[in-house]
């Protein structure tokens, strides 16, 4: 992997280190409603299980993409950044929330272009 698929890879991954942040730490917090805008504290506090576990999820692509990284896996990081795309599709579209395509789905594509051409 050459140093620009690095970037993007390590991008991605950051990015996902902070939803789990977020989604595990922060949730309940003004930050965390905010960010996912949730509509009321009660509501964060009664799908904060949900979340962390969503977090969890994020924590195993970051993980994944780390690992890609650090053993200089091209195949496990074109797997990682497929999932992380697929996930920012979904979500995009479940929540009909554009902004989620953007933070999660380009970053992986841009990595995957990268590391396929």
């Amino acid at each position: 992997m050459n140093t620009l698929q690095y970037i993007f890879i390590g991008l991605v991954a950051i990015i996902h280190i902070y939803i789990v942040v977020l989604e595990m730490v922060l949730w309940t917090k003004p930050k965390g409603i905010k960010t996912f805008g949730l509509k009321s504290k009660e509501f964060a506090d009664e799908t904060k299980v949900l979340a962390a576990n969503q977090g969890l999820y994020n924590g195993f692509l970051a993980a994944g993409l780390i690992w890609s990284m650090l053993s200089q896996k091209t195949d496990v990081a074109i797997f990682f950044l497929g999932c992380v795309f697929v996930a920012g599709v979904y979500g995009a579209y479940s929540t009909k929330k554009p902004r989620i395509f953007f933070i999660q789905s380009i970053p992986s594509l841009i990595g995957l272009s990268l590391l396929l051409w």
